[in-house]
């Protein structure tokens, strides 16, 4: 489907993307690997717009006093990973409320009972019946409009969010056939990521289970997290052969270690040659000889005080220039005086 609006990329652009993050502050492994190292490559194809997603941080936050620390922390992980400002457009959500507008007209055209389907929904509900605002009930709506209203094509995802994306193109067939063709329905952009549990070896990477490791930790603060680890429950002697396959810290060898190294690690440890100690200091060591140059860049770009609000200020201006257009090809179609 075309959109009637013209979609101006830069020469040699395939396409728009669009993603956005909430602004928890420093991100951690499991933040860069799922999302922020394949933002960092998308840049080379496409025109890429990624945001703070500081509105949808509303849903389930309820202190916000760190909100502006957290942005700035989050965008100098951007910045230091290899977002490119000239390449990319990195803006914040809630200063284009023309985005806030289209949710709500979009929210008149959305059955409840697509919002409800939505696999997300029924976890939250679960946990929150009694407590569930409307906000993360229509989560998915302002997520449509995130996309759609820079005329976004694809957006990056993993396997376990597609049905999101399924469900913003429904919510644009369902606007487009009401009131015409104006929005493109987007498309899933789907990429290999490494599953990264967190150092219970249990569960996803995540600061709210306090088991996850920051890119911009020190040396001393990732090698204290990696020796908290949560290793093959078999070993309980040093003696003890384990089983790799099932081991985090295996795991993220597969990722930080040299393939050498990495084979040395399994023959090791399946024949007791290693123990986990000295397993873990090693992967301490690979973690942080990986991220020395994203941290030497990260301490750089935090001596410039002014910025991460200059690269989000240019950013902001111009997409909500493309918000605003948008918005006035929409207001027209709906039939507003």
């Amino acid at each position: 489907m075309t959109s009637s609006l013209p979609v101006n990329l830069p020469s040699g652009k395939k396409g728009r993307v669009l993603s956005g993050a909430r602004p928890t502050g420093r991100l951690h492994l499991g933040n860069y690997f799922g999302a922020l190292k394949n933002w960092v490559s998308l840049q080379d194809d496409y025109d890429c717009f990624y945001f703070v997603a500081d509105v949808h941080a509303l849903t389930t936050v309820e202190d916000t006093v760190g909100l502006k620390k957290n942005t700035r922390e989050m965008v100098l992980d951007w910045l230091a990973a290899g977002l490119d400002p000239d390449r990319s457009t990195l803006f914040i959500q809630s200063r284009v409320p023309e985005v806030l507008e289209l949710h709500t007209y979009l929210s008149m055209v959305t059955p409840m009972g697509s919002l409800q389907r939505v696999p997300s929904f029924k976890e939250q509900f679960r946990a929150r019946a009694d407590s569930m605002n409307y906000g993360l009930v229509g989560y998915p709506v302002l997520q449509t409009a995130d996309i759609i209203i820079y005329l976004a094509n694809k957006v990056p995802v993993g396997v376990d969010q597609v049905p999101h994306v399924e469900l913003s193109r429904e919510i644009v067939r369902r606007f487009n056939g009401q009131f015409g063709e104006v929005f493109p329905e987007p498309d899933a952009l789907l990429s290999d990521t490494p599953s990264i549990k967190g150092t219970d070896g249990d569960q996803k990477m995540s600061k709210s289970l306090d088991n996850h490791i920051e890119l911009a930790a020190t040396p001393e603060e990732t090698a204290q997290r990696v020796m908290s680890m949560v290793t093959d429950p078999q070993r309980a002697r040093r003696t003890d052969p384990g089983r790799p396959w099932i081991c985090n810290v295996y795991a993220l060898h597969q990722i930080f270690s040299s393939d050498d190294y990495t084979k040395t690690v399994y023959d090791q440890c399946t024949t007791a040659a290693i123990g986990c100690v000295d397993d873990k200091r090693a992967l301490a060591d690979a973690i942080n000889e990986h991220l020395g140059p994203f941290r030497e860049r990260r301490a750089e770009l935090a001596t410039k005080p002014k910025l991460v609000e200059d690269v989000l200020a240019a950013g902001t201006e111009r997409a909500r220039a493309v918000a605003i257009r948008t918005m006035e090809e929409v207001r027209d179609r709906i039939g507003f005086f």
